[in-house]
Order: structure tokens, then C-alpha cells, then sequence
């Protein structure tokens, strides 16, 4: 299609941050999409300390007057019996998170990209791997990618799948924490995004479950809140998914985000680790041993797979949860521990 060190397909988040990180080891860069920008994805919208630290070494910076910043989380649990826990921790050393609606991210990335000199190709759909003039092709096709079918890395260890729904309502943000409420069998989270503004995300088991029930069956605290504020999005669906791929890389061929496996939304890692990835690959583009990459890949994403698995432990049923938020409640510490290890 083009000559250049590195052809990029797909201009989402994860693609872009392939190319900046490419681009800081000199490489020429192309990237080409079908879509145009800003991209939009149902998400959790809070980028948490360690993504803004990883998005910042790419440079990537977030202006002031962008989005809303939070201090910590909260987990709150609600129950049949009427009962409610809650436990709330600040992030570690001052540190701060930040929601930021999706479409104004992808802006932001965007304008780094040509600062940067990537060179951008939208509305421009790629159609096979044969023809790319590049040193190196990357994948960032996202969880359907077809770069990951077209180079024969399409073999997944194992795979599962929980059902999202996002919306936003305009109402002021009631606290400066993140919170994740815990319902029976689902979750939704609650990411302030500006002063005016919050994002809803429901996470489930459920591809039936949608907001509005999930509101008024297990959050009354939340619906209550919620009652007359008007919503300033549609409600918008994605699969969410905890995916492990036997390699990641082939020949001149790599993947990163999702089109490389991902791990479940509960975690609010997905950019985090895929900031990483483009550092990693970029390294090994850099000593031209992409199979540094392909080792590299399972070691970064160990720690949010297994934070996931920890945090769906909460999942299983009312008395496991009930137990671990009531521990969390009485021992504030087990609860800052942990969110400590999360930031890393």
C-alpha cells in the first residue's frame, strides 16, 4: 500500500499507541483505518494512574480542562435482604485518575500521532496482508481482528465473555472517587468525566441485562440518584472479554490491544496494557527480534489477568461478596493494599 517502516492497521488507541512508540525509536509510521476519528467505544472512560503514567511516556498528555479527575475507588454492594457494604481507598502517593469521555481520548491521540509525524490513512479499509510495503505489519484490529486471521495467530488458549452497556447522564459527579456497585451476578460502574457529567457502565453475565433494569432490580441507592436526570448519550453495547492468545507475533506480523487478547473490563486496564504493549514492541522492533515481543506480551498482561480473576471472585454469589466487602470495611488496609498492587 505504502512504503514505510511500520504499517499499522486499525487507528484506535491501541494502534496509536504503537505508532508514537515506533516513532520515539525513529521508525517511519503509516497507519490505516476504515473509519474516521473520533472513534467512539462503549467503555468505563477512567484511565487510571498507571495508564496516564504509560500514556505519558508515549506522549500523550491530557489538558486541564479535559475530563474530570477522580482520587480513588469505592466498591459498594447492594443486597436482597436490603444490606449494603462499602469500602473506599485512595490511590496510592497522591496519585490521581482521570475519566475522560471516549471520542475526546481518540482526539487527543489523534493530535499526538501527527505531531508525531504518523502518517494517517483514514476511510481507508485494509484488505489482506499481501502488498503492505513495511519492515513491520501491526495488528490493532481490535477483538475481531483480521490481521490476527490473515497471519495465522488466530488460536486463542482460552476465552471469556461478559456483555457491557455504557450511557451518560448529565448530573454533577456526587464524589471524586470511581465507583463500582455490585449487584447480583452484575456491575456497574460510575466514572465522573466532567463537572457535569457522569458515565454508567454495566458489566454481566447477561446479554438481556440493560441499564435500566439493572437499576431498578439491584441498585436502588443508584436509581434513586439517578431519577429525572437526563441521559446525554444512547446507550451503547460491546462484548467484553478475557482472551489469551497462543503468540502474538509471527515473521514481520505483531498484535496489540485487543486484537492481541484482552483482559475483562472490571480491571479498567485494557489502555493501561496496551500502552504497554507498544512499548514493548516497539523495543523489539528497535533490536529487530520480534520474538522478544511475543515472550514479552504474557508477562504484562499476568497481573490484570489475575487482578480480573480476583475481582470476579466478588461475582460468584451474595455470601462471597457480603463476606469480602464486610473483611474489606472492618480491615480498611486489605482494600488499599490491593489497589496499590492494581496501580503498579
Amino acid at each position: 500500500m505504502c512504503d514505510t517502516d511500520v504499517f499499522v492497521v486499525g487507528g484506535g488507541p491501541a494502534g496509536i499507541a504503537a505508532a508514537l512508540a515506533a516513532r520515539k525509536r525513529g521508525f517511519s509510521v503509516t497507519i490505516a483505518d476504515g473509519g474516521r476519528p473520533p472513534q467512539d467505544k462503549a467503555c468505563g472512560e477512567g484511565l487510571m494512574p498507571d495508564a496516564l503514567a504509560a500514556a505519558a511516556r508515549l506522549g500523550i498528555e491530557i489538558p486541564e480542562d479535559v475530563g474530570f479527575r477522580y482520587q480513588g475507588i469505592r466498591f459498594r454492594g447492594a443486597f436482597s435482604n436490603g444490606s449494603a457494604r462499602s469500602v473506599a481507598a485512595p490511590f496510592p502517593r497522591g496519585a490521581q485518575g482521570r475519566g475522560v469521555r471516549r471520542p475526546a481520548l481518540h482526539a487527543l491521540l489523534v493530535e499526538a500521532a501527527e505531531r508525531a509525524g504518523v502518517r494517517m490513512l483514514w476511510e481507508t479499509p485494509v484488505s489482506g496482508l499481501d502488498g503492505l510495503n513495511a519492515r513491520w505489519i501491526v495488528g490493532a484490529d481490535g477483538a475481531q481482528s483480521l490481521v490476527r486471521r490473515w497471519a495465522g495467530l488466530d488460536s486463542p488458549m482460552w476465552n471469556t465473555r461478559r456483555y457491557a452497556y455504557r450511557q451518560h447522564f448529565a448530573i454533577a459527579p456526587w464524589t471524586d472517587f470511581m465507583e463500582i456497585y455490585w449487584g447480583e451476578g452484575c456491575q456497574i460502574y460510575v466514572t465522573p468525566v466532567s463537572p457535569g457529567e457522569v458515565c454508567l457502565a454495566l458489566i454481566s453475565r447477561s446479554r438481556d441485562l440493560r441499564l435500566p433494569d439493572a437499576l431498578q432490580r439491584f441498585f436502588p441507592v443508584l436509581r434513586e440518584r439517578l431519577e429525572g436526570v437526563e441521559p446525554t448519550s444512547r446507550e451503547r453495547g460491546a462484548l467484553t472479554a478475557s482472551v489469551r492468545l497462543r503468540e502474538v507475533a509471527r515473521g514481520n506480523v505483531a498484535l496489540i490491544g485487543d486484537a492481541s487478547g484482552s483482559v475483562d473490563a472490571i480491571t479498567g486496564e485494557g489502555l493501561c496494557l496496551s500502552f504497554r504493549q507498544a512499548e514493548a514492541m516497539a523495543g523489539a522492533m528497535a533490536r529487530n527480534n520480534m520474538e522478544e515481543y511475543d515472550r514479552a506480551h504474557p508477562r504484562l498482561a499476568l497481573r490484570p489477568h489475575l487482578m480480573a480473576k480476583a475481582m470476579l471472585l466478588l461475582d460468584r454469589g451474595p455470601e462471597m461478596r457480603r463476606w469480602a466487602l464486610s473483611a474489606m470495611s472492618a480491615q480498611p488496609w486489605i482494600f488499599r493494599s490491593l489497589l496499590a498492587l492494581h496501580v503498579l
